[in-house]
């Protein structure tokens, strides 16, 4: 039995031109927990994040915290308390770790914050990622990947977000980086944080959350608690293989 619910998606459809990439998606998230959409690629996962993050026109229902905000703009749900890391990363290559770090709190720093509240934050993302504390003079554009990933996490951690949308985090990453980052994932729980996290690595995904999703192409075919599904025979068939 899940908790209470941060997110709820209800009955959302996303269509590029005539083609139907999301079809009559529900899901939940809730408080201080981790659900995982997996499935393969072109499944519609990250399809399902813009239209959630409102950065891609959708049908349905999203409510976070109990309030509708589909249809709102992007810029109002990290106001809200959401954030994405997207599959890209989209850092600033041309600024240092820090002034990346900073971007991030920006929406706190104009509502106001102090600076000291953001330097706290700061602090807290370094106990989470070490490694960027060693490299706050580096430009971004010349760290390795695992740091780049590392470095989009914490600029989004930087906003205070209550949600944390999640696309790929593993992709193009070594086994033991994705290990690592996902486990600075999972920590990120104990501080009720509520996480969604999209992955292709279904095996590193389930391992990871408390529940879980599985969409095939713009479906959802399946759902569970995520330690079941790492022992479905179906997943273990399409998405596990043999360890």
């Amino acid at each position: 039995m899940m908790s209470e619910a941060l997110l709820e998606v209800a009955d959302i459809h996303v269509a590029y031109g005539q083609v139907e990439a999301v079809r009559g998606v529900s899901l939940k998230v809730p408080k201080g927990q981790i659900a995982t959409v997996i499935g393969p690629n072109g499944a519609g996962k990250t399809t399902l994040l813009g239209a959630i993050m409102g950065l891609l026109p959708a049908k349905g229902e999203v409510r976070f915290a109990g309030e509708r905000i589909d249809g709102r703009d992007t810029e109002a749900l990290v106001r809200r308390g959401i954030s994405l890391v997207p599959e890209k990363r989209e850092l600033f290559a041309d600024m240092t770790v820090q002034e990346n770090l900073e971007l991030g709190g920006f929406s706190r720093r104009r509502a106001g914050e102090s600076r000291a509240a953001l330097a706290n934050t700061m602090e807290e993302v370094f106990a989470l990622f070490p490694r960027l504390k060693e490299r706050l003079p580096q430009l971004a554009g010349t760290m390795s990947g695992g740091e780049r990933q590392m470095l989009a996490v914490g600029r989004a951690l930087m906003g205070k977000p209550k949600l944390l949308l999640l696309d790929e985090p593993s992709l193009g990453l070594a086994p033991l980086i994705t290990r690592d980052i996902l486990a600075t994932i999972s920590r990120l729980r104990e501080t009720g944080l509520s996480v969604l996290l999209v992955e292709q690595n279904a095996r590193a995904a389930l391992q990871t959350a408390d529940y879980g999703y599985v969409l095939e192409t713009g479906d959802l075919s399946l759902e569970g608690k995520a330690e079941d599904l790492l022992h479905d025979e179906r997943v273990i068939a399409t998405y596990l293989g043999k360890r």
